[in-house]
């Protein structure tokens, strides 16, 4: 049997329905009464970015470490947003709803997508107790998820 060669970025339609998962998911959070709060200085480019993160972790083009700073960046962004574990549970729920209706046509997906994100969202929720303006180091390249996890 011949292994399959295709990224996660393929296997879920590439960046359209990347941001299409963005939108839907991000649709839910803002009129979520636990998660909007948390999302208090949410612009509509964060579902854009969200959607050019996906796709290079899920082995698309490279453009958010290009354009948009990489790793450090997308942690930096979560400084002191103080994220607790019940939003990153509602976070996950909302999510897995979000992914059911996107791809559908992909339900084979759910599960390798859910593990990212929630190991995603654990780092969040850890990276987010800190103050802005802490010094992070070097977290290193951006990370790449395949169908066995972290790459």
């Amino acid at each position: 049997m011949a292994v399959s060669t295709e990224t996660l970025y393929d296997a879920v339609g590439g960046i359209d329905r990347l941001r299409e998962l963005s939108n839907r998911f991000y649709d839910r959070v803002l009129a979520d009464e636990m998660l909007a709060p948390v999302f208090a200085n949410f612009t509509r480019t964060h579902v854009e970015n969200v959607a050019v993160w996906l796709a290079e972790v899920f082995g698309g083009p490279e453009d958010y470490t290009a354009n948009l700073g990489g790793h450090h960046a997308l942690l930096n962004s979560h400084l002191g947003l103080n994220i607790q574990e019940e939003h990153r549970q509602r976070w996950l729920t909302l999510m897995g709803e979000a992914i059911d209706e996107v791809l559908s046509d992909r339900p084979d997906l759910r599960k390798t997508l859910m593990a990212y994100f929630d190991w995603g969202t654990a780092i969040a929720e850890d990276v987010s107790r800190d103050p802005v303006g802490t010094d992070l180091g070097a977290p290193g390249p951006t990370p790449r998820w395949g169908y066995d996890g972290l790459a």
